[in-house]
């Protein structure tokens, strides 16, 4: 059994490609997902990799799932933050709740996720934190004020992470994926997902895989010098 990784939604899109080749590079695997449970069935069906279902915007369930997956298969080493939710709207007509939702989602739900298995990473001084934030926390999107808040804030956490682990043998690092064929992006309408192409100078989408393969880097014993780091995987639409 090698080493246990946590993906927070990690049965569908990216989260479910990052845990299937997390599981093909020898890791036990645990996958979280807040609702779905007819495709969180299929998921461990199909892979045969146990999920959890926690909504990672509570902390008092986060930590109740992880210390149920430590109980099932052992201590956490790696944590790969990929939960995250989008309530897109204009910045003069976002609602309150709509803003609270995604902060509470994608910026406290990285805290709720992380927070429960730092001190066991810290006491065996070994750790991998790896957080997806996206394109849009990096540049802004119109419409995504809250998303784009909060994908920037998970930098800050993941620099500032690194500062405090590196001497216990932590490191926390991002990727920043740009557009990706999910099932979400696949779904907009084909004059839209054309435009979105367009701006992207390698002209194609990104696939959920190519977004795995920098996590499995990330979660590598070869990169333990990289920390503090952002990988963007954005088809040179982006750069910071």
């Amino acid at each position: 059994m090698g080493r246990v990784a946590l993906v927070t939604g990690g049965s569908r899109g990216i989260g479910e490609a990052i845990s299937k080749k997390l599981k093909a590079d020898g890791y036990t695997v645990a996958a979280t997902y807040a609702g779905n449970d007819e495709a969180a069935a299929k998921f461990t069906e199909a892979t045969g990799i146990k999920t959890y279902k926690w909504d990672v915007a509570d902390y008092e369930s986060s930590a109740a799932g992880i210390a149920q997956i430590e109980a099932d298969l052992g201590p956490i080493e790696v944590v790969v933050a990929n939960a995250g939710i989008t309530r897109d709207a204009p910045f003069h007509k976002m609602k309150p709740e709509q803003w609270k939702e995604v902060i509470d989602t994608n910026l406290t739900g990285v805290f709720n996720t992380v927070h429960p298995v730092w001190p066991g990473m810290r006491e065996r001084k070994f750790g991998r934190v790896i957080v997806i934030s996206s394109i849009n926390g990096q540049k802004g999107q119109f419409a995504q004020v809250n998303y784009a808040a909060t994908k920037a804030g998970d930098l800050g956490i993941v620099k500032s992470l690194a500062q405090e682990g590196a001497r216990a043998g932590i490191t926390a690092n991002a990727v920043c994926p740009g557009y990706i064929g999910t099932e979400m992006v696949m779904a907009v309408p084909e004059k839209v997902r054309e435009s979105i192409i367009g701006q992207i100078p390698a002209g194609r989408l990104g696939e959920p895989d190519e977004i795995a393969r920098c996590v499995a880097f990330l979660a590598s014993d070869e990169s333990g010098f990289i920390n503090g780091s952002t990988i963007s995987a954005n088809g040179a639409q982006f750069f910071v």
